[in-house]
């Protein structure tokens, strides 16, 4: 994980490049629509935030949103973006570590992270969100399905399952990265949850109650 932490650190300025794919346009655009009702007039922790792509989105419905990412250096990027209305903050904070951020939240998104979570760690990972939001609250996560030419090959899998891939920055350095694609039952079993589970070529969407 200290590889991944330092893979998204060095690539903070480059980051959204990934939002630019042309075939992924109508997907996102999708994703874009079905994020906002399902968090209106919500109190939002926002897992692994990044440069503050998916904050944008988040924050045109919801009451307030806290966005959290363990490297200030993607954070310093969305402190740039114009957001509303909702109240929006930035905290620097450990994915596993939820409790140590301030608030109360009736929902929480975890972007494009999930696929990042060793299979050994995914069910810890999940509890730890789950027992974050408050009774009633939704939990919403979005990550991407494997499509072949669009994703990055896949280079090497483990005894456990996890999968990874060889990405390169615009400088030439080369970062192995943890990157997972589960099926919708694989991440209903490891949440351990009832899953509103929606499909799109490219992406997918699941919310858990």
């Amino acid at each position: 994980m200290s590889e991944l932490a330092d893979y998204y650190r060095e690539r903070a300025t480059e980051y959204d490049a990934v939002y630019e794919k042309p075939e992924r346009q109508d997907d996102l655009a999708r994703l874009r629509a079905l994020l906002p009702p399902l968090v209106a007039g919500r109190s939002v922790l926002e897992v692994a935030a990044g440069t503050g792509y998916w904050t944008t989105a988040l924050a045109t419905t919801a009451e307030k949103v806290v966005a959290t990412d363990l490297n200030d250096e993607t954070l310093a990027v969305a402190r740039t973006r114009s957001y509303g209305p909702a109240e929006v903050r930035f905290e620097t904070a450990d994915a596993y570590d939820l409790g140590a951020v301030p608030g109360r939240f009736d929902a929480i998104f975890s972007g494009f992270f999930w696929s990042h979570v060793p299979r050994a760690d995914v069910r810890r990972f999940a509890q730890g969100l789950l027992e974050r939001v408050e009774p009633g609250g939704v939990v919403i996560f979005a990550d991407n399905r494997f499509v072949e030419g669009s994703n990055h090959p896949i280079t090497r899998t483990t005894a456990d399952g996890d999968t990874y891939q060889t990405r390169r920055l615009s400088d030439g350095r080369t970062f192995e990265v943890l990157k997972n694609f589960p099926a919708r039952e694989q991440f209903a079993a490891d949440v351990g949850r009832p899953v509103e589970w929606t499909e799109l070529t490219y992406f997918w969407l699941a919310t858990v109650c």
